[in-house]
């Protein structure tokens, strides 16, 4: 239910990064919060990426150094926005950006400040106690796998919010034009693309390349591509050694996920530690790519085994190029994975029913917090 009045919302990302899914899921939270006539303002580390893409959405943006959780300067910025804005809800992304608001709210009123939690990695006494703090009015899980492991760690299950991140479901579609990128990317008319979104240590990005020795002895059609490496010559070593290099191609960010996705014949998402849901499952099936995940964490709140996708077991090399062979050589069954993981996308992850529940939870939150407190100030004439 919507509120009476507009709330003024800073968002908090204590990064200079954007192409990631964190970054992402941010920004599209604060225009869709925005395109609801609440008064967000965007703070992130300095950032000329940052300050380029809310200004392009219209977005108010400022530059706060958080440097660390204890960086005394940034926590004076956060008092002056704090105050000077009438801020009622502070939403931090990420740890830093929680603790170096914590410290703020000592020396100002702070209605309401939600914690996000995107990432599944086992988290100390410390840092359970300080989401765990009346300080802190709600963590937002972004599975039901985060919210157990929080329960597990000392967090009251009350106080956990499960919202899943959302997917833009009128930019991810399955219309969109596909045939520039597959002329960049050099595929003919047989070539088969697997893709893989993401590089990191905890993204099995070598277990990919190492089940593609398979997948191309037998498909030989069969090409890989890995996108968002900062520097490719790790993962072409690897595809060198195991004799697929010819079939491997390794890029940075890209903007054109769309089209990237949907060019291919699946998505695979090979990540064994840390992760919630990976963002690029849900991108895939909203262009009704269907998709080969590990099943850890979030992914089997998303990835419905034969119906939307297949599972594999973590670090299973084997099992990974058996699922990869089953879409690649089955396009009809492939296509019908697809279809169905766009309803599912459509139906429970899309960024508007993200958008929606976060704004209820904050709603639900102030009230709360004008119960303990007294009324909020009046709305802010004439905005930011």
């Amino acid at each position: 239910m919507r509120g009476p009045q507009p709330l003024r919302i800073l968002q908090l990302y204590p990064k200079r990064d954007y192409f990631t899914g964190a970054a992402v899921q941010l920004l599209e939270l604060a225009t869709g919060l925005g395109a609801r006539g609440h008064q967000v303002l965007v703070a992130t580390a300095p950032s000329d990426v940052w300050a380029g893409k809310t200004r392009e959405r219209g977005l108010p943006h400022c530059e706060v150094p958080m440097t660390s959780a204890l960086d005394l300067r940034s926590v004076r910025a956060l008092v002056h926005l704090l105050r000077a804005q009438r801020i009622q809800v502070v939403h931090a992304h990420k740890g830093r950006a929680l603790t170096l608001a914590f410290i703020a709210a000592l020396f100002t009123p702070l209605p309401v400040l939600v914690a996000n939690r995107g990432v599944s990695f086992k988290i100390g006494r410390l840092r359970a106690r300080g989401y765990a703090t009346r300080r802190v009015s709600a963590v937002i899980a972004v599975c039901q796998a985060i919210k157990q492991s929080l329960v597990a760690a000392g967090v009251p299950a009350a106080k956990i919010e499960v919202i899943y991140s959302g997917t833009d479901t009128q930019r991810f579609h399955p219309d969109v034009d596909v045939t520039d990128v597959r002329k960049e990317l050099g595929l003919g008319a047989d070539d088969l693309l697997v893709t893989q979104i993401g590089v990191r240590s905890t993204k099995g990005n070598d277990d990919l390349i190492d089940a593609m020795a398979t997948v191309v002895h037998r498909v030989p059609q069969t090409r890989l591509l890995i996108v968002g490496a900062r520097d490719p010559r790790a993962l072409l070593q690897r595809a060198r050694a195991r004799g697929v290099e010819h079939v491997v191609r390794v890029v940075g960010y890209r903007e054109d996920i769309p089209e990237i996705l949907r060019a291919s014949r699946c998505c695979v998402d090979a990540s064994h530690t840390g992760l919630g849901l990976t963002g690029a499952l849900r991108e895939a099936l909203a262009v009704e790519t269907p998709v080969v995940a590990v099943d850890v964490e979030g992914n089997r709140e998303l990835v419905r085994h034969g119906v939307t996708g297949l599972l594999v077991r973590p670090r299973h090399v084997a099992g990974l190029a058996d699922a990869i062979l089953g879409l690649v050589e089955a396009p009809d069954r492939a296509a019908a994975m697809g279809r169905a993981g766009r309803e599912v996308v459509v139906a429970r992850f899309s960024a508007r029913t993200k958008v929606e529940r976060t704004e209820a939870l904050y709603f639900r939150l102030l009230e709360t917090a004008e119960m303990r407190r007294g009324p909020a100030p009046a709305s802010l004439a004439g905005g930011w």
